[in-house]
């Protein structure tokens, strides 16, 4: 790319990136001051964000990612779309920025000769309106569902185009299992830039549903007695000349020692690590029985029901596992790195993954309100894991850990003392 002549190409740039919750933000620049502002990145006040910083120590620098730097058409514009990374000042990253912890987990991953690739299954909701009402569904289909009864297919047509024209590699999209919601899948890639992409995809989800006038979200769960939207993983694990080390032929299910351990440390580290895969209050109200959520803690083949899987795969080259606790509301860089490190704990602790699950994992139930067994039901309990957890606290670092912990908190005191429709209802005649 010549930066030069930036300007030509593009109407204006865009660098995002995430707060601590993995909110989207971002900022808008001038595409002629593009070489400058790759060299010396844009200020921005890190108090206004949460978790980036106090009022006492507001000033941060995002710098874009340039080999994250994709040019999204839109057909009324151009938009050169880049990934940030945060500084305090040049030269110096900051401790708050969640990108810092995966490029930490990956530097790890290949001081001992292990390199990844992981592909994420995108889930939203195309509604219309972002005001919750009784009309605001675009159809009343169901999975696999197509025109003339899925009315979203028109606005998937366009999202894939974008993503075609930007160079993100796209795979499948198709409509899902709930009434007005979709999946689109993008290639697989390495998880710093599967995070990056992540950001731009969905940047490209929510613009082009807004240009047919859709509001397209991904909050997990939505609508009561249906399908959450989920962010599915799919990863593989490879060695330095791009072998699969998850594979080993003649072994049961041809899962390799290695990749038993990395399942083992990722079962291990589940509770430890929900209040990062399933972040919000809503999380929570998502893993229910026979709604496609993982609500137990182990892992299978094939088998939809478990937390954990290892989906078919018709060559060694392309055998993965694929993490399916994990919804989109989260920080993706965290997400990543806590999948990641895990399992590499897995690996250096030995931890071996014991027998698959058998059947569907929903006919299992604990009578117990508190079984580790199973993933956490609440935010309250996925944080009570979280403040005991020291592999959390190592993964994150002090400094994000702190901050995380603290925003999670406040969110569920928030929800705890709120006064639902639920309550008034059942309540009232007291």
């Amino acid at each position: 790319m010549k930066w030069s002549s930036y300007n030509k190409k593009v109407d204006f740039g865009k660098i995002l990136t995430t707060d601590l919750n993995g909110r989207m933000r971002g900022v808008q620049v001038n595409a002629g001051n593009i070489e400058k502002i790759l060299s010396k990145g844009v200020g921005f006040d890190g108090s206004s964000i949460a978790g980036m910083g106090t009022v006492d120590e507001s000033d941060r620098v995002l710098v874009p990612v340039p080999e994250s730097h994709r040019i999204i058409d839109f057909g009324d514009e151009k938009i050169g779309l880049f990934a940030g990374k945060i500084y305090e000042k040049e030269g110096v990253r900051s401790r708050s920025d969640p990108r810092l912890v995966l490029e930490r987990v990956m530097k790890i991953a290949k001081a001992k000769g292990y390199g990844f690739l992981i592909g994420p299954e995108h889930e939203f909701f195309l509604l219309k309106s972002e005001e919750f009402n009784a009309n605001i569904h675009t159809d009343a289909s169901g999975y696999f569902d197509i025109d003339p009864h899925d009315t979203g297919e028109e606005v998937r047509k366009d999202i894939i185009k974008a993503l075609l024209k930007s160079g993100i590699g796209f795979e499948k999209a198709h409509h899902e299992v709930t009434a007005s919601q979709h999946e689109i899948n993008v290639a697989p890639e390495d998880p710093l830039s599967a995070a990056d992409t992540t950001l731009l995809v969905r940047f490209i989800i929510k613009s082009v549903a807004k240009k047919h006038g859709l509001y397209a979200t991904f909050m997990p769960k939505p609508f009561d007695g249906e399908n959450r939207n989920a962010f599915h993983m799919h990863l593989s694990m490879v060695d330095e000349k791009g072998k699969n080390l998850f594979y080993k032929k003649g072994r049961k299910y041809n899962l390799s020692t290695l990749g038993r351990r990395f399942i083992g440390g990722v079962l291990k580290y589940a509770r430890d690590t929900s209040i990062v895969m399933a972040s919000t209050v809503n999380s929570y109200k998502a893993y229910v029985m026979e709604r496609e959520a993982p609500i137990s803690i182990g892992w299978g083949i094939r088998n939809r029901s478990s937390m954990l899987r290892l989906p078919y795969s018709s060559e060694p080259h392309a055998m993965r596992i694929e993490l399916r606790s994990p919804d989109p509301s989260g920080n993706v860089y965290l997400q990543m790195a806590a999948f990641i490190a895990a399992g590499l704990h897995g690996i250096e602790e030995k931890t071996d993954c014991g027998e698959p699950d058998t059947g569907s994992t929903y006919k299992k139930k604990s009578e117990k309100v508190l079984d580790r067994h199973y993933l956490p039901k609440t935010t309250f309990e996925a944080l009570a894991e979280a403040q005991e957890s020291d592999f959390l606290r190592d993964v994150l670092g002090d400094y994000i850990y702190n901050n995380y912990i603290r925003l999670k908190v406040e969110e569920w005191e928030e929800f705890r003392v709120h006064v639902t429709p639920f309550e008034q209802k059942k309540y009232m005649s007291l």
